[in-house]
C-alpha cells in the first residue's frame, strides 16, 4: 500500500494553521477573559490590563506556540 503525503508548501502551511473551530474557541475564551472579575483574574495571575489586551486581539492573532513546528 502506498501512502501519499502532502509535502508542498501549501500542505505544510495547512498543517500549521488552526481549524475554524479552534479559532472561534479562542475568540470565546478571550471574550470570557474580558469579563472575569478582579479576584478571578488574580487567581490565574493576570491583571485587568493584560486580560483586556488579550481580549482585544483579533481572531487571526493566534498564540505563537500554535504555529511552531
Amino acid at each position: 500500500m502506498t501512502f501519499l503525503t502532502d509535502t508542498t508548501t501549501a500542505g505544510r502551511l495547512r498543517r500549521r494553521l488552526p481549524s475554524f473551530g479552534a479559532l472561534f474557541a479562542l475568540a470565546r475564551q478571550r471574550r470570557a477573559l474580558a469579563v472575569l472579575d478582579t479576584e478571578r483574574l488574580r487567581d490565574i495571575g493576570v491583571t485587568r490590563a493584560q486580560a483586556l489586551q488579550e481580549a482585544h486581539r483579533p481572531i487571526w492573532d493566534i498564540p505563537e506556540h500554535w504555529s511552531e513546528n
